[in-house]
């Protein structure tokens, strides 16, 4: 080829074809094949040490065949690019980049786990992603028809995976077996391997089969299966003063109690310092915050500070009311904050003289009992709040320290209205309207009814268990043209109802019938990603 040739393969006549050569000396040495072959009226004979790779008779063939071609001092095997124009993937991978036009700080080039699952799974294999980020593995094996479960501690993370599945349009490969369903591996593209050996051989090349290119039916498309989004229960555990109640000790038995623990020191210093968090930039300020002797679920009594007017403009929007009493009541470290740590900080609290005026549960995750139990406690005078912890406090030694940092924010209550139909065709079924959250606000001192301007994604469980919520409908309120379900009604614009996807942009559900358990859950997740539990029963 001429080097304008290989710049602009368009200059190439359409009768050419492309081809390279390859050596036809065999790789070790044997007297058989040291013999001379007459090449296009010129006679050739290995050098010394060398032979021919393949009998004389075969070398014929392929001068028959004009497979040889003479370059330098002796002919060689004419390989043609169009033989076989595909390789086998090796170990350097030259040909992926980091992902592009990322909605994740480390999401990684679908090409990439492609290139994985189709190495070591077949259709129908299962792919575990311990940390999925934005759901780039759970993804591309939906899209390959592998089963997939996948996990993250980010509520971010969860959000853009659960919308990206959700809202994803695949190719529809056609099945080998579509009786037997996926597992069945699907139809492949099949292409001849010309080889020198079929030809020398005057045999049929050999069939491969691209496992990364299954025909596709053109007349359907496909969406994901359907999955399901759940959270770990943290597990029940015993204390050893539990253990040991009643049951007969010896004297040499003694119970030590450790207090405090050190990450719960360091939560306490770290909240002190930074607050916490509010709507539009408001903060409850801590004048002191300290451990509280003899109590084990209450993990430190404070005071709260009033603002400083008039110094900058964010302090302004600071409590701005007289310092008040305030109790603190940490999460564990590696589970949801759970019901029962709510029912007994709480009787810890009733114990305390004076009685504080607000009690915050800050935890990185809440069981959705514990969390319903916090908003729905009534007790006169007194204030629950639920505090969502940065994940950055898991991680000290990555976290930066600045002032600006805030570990803490005040998560807001749903507000939502559950309603049954009176008329129409969905007369007797029940509909559920979000309004947006029920916010403290830190300058009054009481809780405030928000719009749902802020809601970036709500999901609807019409029979839950109390244990796993299961989306069974899912809206984006937050979401515009290109995202959402709009995504996915431009997509199959000819097989949906555009209007019922119109409706899951919204803040009203569909109809429902109640389940068997009597229960519904509404999950909330604000445009600050963090999630809010509701939930009511259905009489």
């Amino acid at each position: 080829m001429l080097p304008a040739e290989r710049n602009d393969f368009r200059v190439i006549p359409n009768s050419a074809r492309i081809f390279g050569t390859v050596s036809q000396w065999a790789p070790s040495f044997s007297e058989s094949g040291v013999y001379d072959f007459g090449f296009e009226g010129k006679t050739y004979r290995p050098t010394k040490g060398q032979c021919w790779i393949t009998t004389k008779e075969k070398m014929e063939r392929l001068a028959l065949a004009g497979r040889l071609f003479v370059e330098g001092d002796f002919p060689r095997y004419v390989s043609f690019h169009d033989d076989f124009p595909y390789a086998k993937v090796t170990n350097p991978w030259e040909d992926t980049a980091p992902a592009q036009d990322k909605s994740y700080v480390v999401e990684t080039n679908e090409n990439v786990l492609q290139r994985c699952i189709l190495m070591t799974t077949d259709p129908g294999d299962l792919a575990f992603d311990l940390t999925c980020g934005s759901g780039t593995t759970a993804y591309v094996a939906e899209q390959w028809g592998r089963r997939w479960i996948t996990c993250d501690t980010s509520r971010v993370a969860l959000t853009l995976a659960r919308e990206r599945l959700m809202t994803a349009v695949f190719d529809y490969y056609e099945l080998a077996h579509p009786n037997e369903g996926v597992g069945s591996g699907f139809v492949y593209k099949i292409v001849p391997h010309i080889t020198l050996k079929s030809i020398a051989n005057n045999e049929l090349p050999g069939l491969e089969t691209l496992y990364d290119q299954p025909l596709v039916d053109r007349q359907r498309k496909r969406v994901s299966g359907p999955f399901t989004v759940e959270a770990v229960p943290a597990p029940a555990v015993k204390s050893v003063e539990e253990l040991l109640e009643g049951a007969p000790q010896p004297a040499d038995v003694s119970i030590a109690r450790s207090g405090e623990t050190l990450r719960q020191g360091e939560w306490r210093d770290e909240l002190l310092r930074t607050g916490i968090r509010g709507k539009a930039g408001q903060h409850i300020r801590f004048a002191r915050l300290e451990p509280l002797p003899g109590c084990r679920l209450l993990h430190a009594d404070g005071e709260t500070r009033p603002s400083d007017k008039g110094k900058d403009s964010v302090r302004e929007k600071d409590t701005a009311y007289a310092p008040q009493r305030i109790v603190v009541s940490f999460g564990p470290e590696h589970a949801p904050l759970e019901q029962r740590q709510v029912a007994q900080a709480i009787e810890e609290a009733q114990t305390l003289v004076p009685k504080p005026k607000l009690i915050v549960f800050a935890a990185f995750q809440f069981d959705p009992e514990a969390a319903k139990d916090i908003d729905e406690t009534n007790w006169p005078g007194v204030t629950l709040l639920k505090a969502q912890m940065n994940a950055d406090l898991l991680t000290d030694d990555l976290k930066k320290k600045r002032a600006s940092n805030e570990s803490f924010w005040l998560i807001g209550q749903p507000d939502v209205r559950l309603e049954r139909i009176a008329k129409g065709e969905d007369k007797g079924k029940w509909r559920v309207g979000v309004e947006g959250f029920d916010y403290y606000n830190t300058k009054t001192g009481g809780i405030e009814s928000g719009s749902a301007g802020q809601i970036a994604v709500w999901l609807l469980d019409t029979d839950y268990d109390g244990r796993s919520l299961y989306p069974r409908q899912v809206f984006f309120p937050l979401a515009d043209e290109s995202e959402g379900w709009a995504r996915l009604a431009k997509n199959l614009k000819a097989e949906i109802d555009e209007e019922l996807i119109e409706a899951y942009r919204g803040t009203k559900s569909l109809p429902f019938v109640a389940g068997e358990h009597k229960r519904i859950a509404i999950k909330i997740v604000d445009d600050r990603g963090i999630e809010s539990l509701k939930v009511l029963g259905v009489e």
